[in-house]
């Protein structure tokens, strides 16, 4: 959900109990454009997404995101690269958005199918196993009319850290509460 704050640039994530989890800094007032922060709701940082740019990022069709992990000793991983679809293509209900994952022994690649603007989308693993989904429930459509809130389901054993990287970065791309 969004706080209700001046200048915006963020979200909270809470669990069923209402419980604060996760913030997602924006760009906000002190952020930087096409950067993101997610932290644990201690206020430690665990992931930094940063839009990719430079010569050969601005004649490519497609915007590339990069996700990275903080350690115990603060230094930052690559975890993770979304594919931003073209600008045509966001009106496309049926396009998939890519993303690639980084570890230390493999790459796969995930993907995220539907369209998230009308949080009605799911994220897929290379198996076609859905690991996240976010959705409508009846007792919460009114509410999610006003954009101020997602509902998210979390399968067991998948990080929700990257999870909530991944719908910060569709919540930016798609000109929601952490754009500037």
């Amino acid at each position: 959900r969004r706080p209700h704050v001046v200048n915006g640039g963020g979200f909270v994530v809470t669990d069923c109990s209402q419980k604060i989890i996760f913030r997602v800094d924006g760009c906000g007032v002190l952020g930087t454009k096409g950067e993101l922060v997610v932290r644990h709701a201690d206020g430690d940082a665990v992931v930094l997404i940063r839009r990719k740019g430079g010569v050969v990022e601005a004649l490519s069709i497609h915007k590339k995101w990069k996700g990275y992990a903080f350690d115990y000793e603060g230094s930052k991983k690559l975890v993770f690269t979304l594919k931003e679809p073209p600008s045509s293509s966001c009106l496309v209900r049926n396009s998939s958005i890519r993303i690639s994952t980084e570890t230390t022994a493999r790459s796969s690649n995930f993907e995220v199918k539907g369209y998230f603007p009308d949080r009605d989308c799911i994220i897929v693993d290379p198996s076609g196993n859905i690991v996240a989904q976010i959705g409508v429930k009846k007792e919460i459509q009114d509410l999610m009319e006003s954009k101020d809130l997602y509902h998210i389901v979390v399968k067991p054993g998948i990080d929700q850290a990257f999870v909530v990287g991944v719908i910060a970065t569709l919540d930016y791309i798609y000109g929601e509460s952490t754009r500037c």
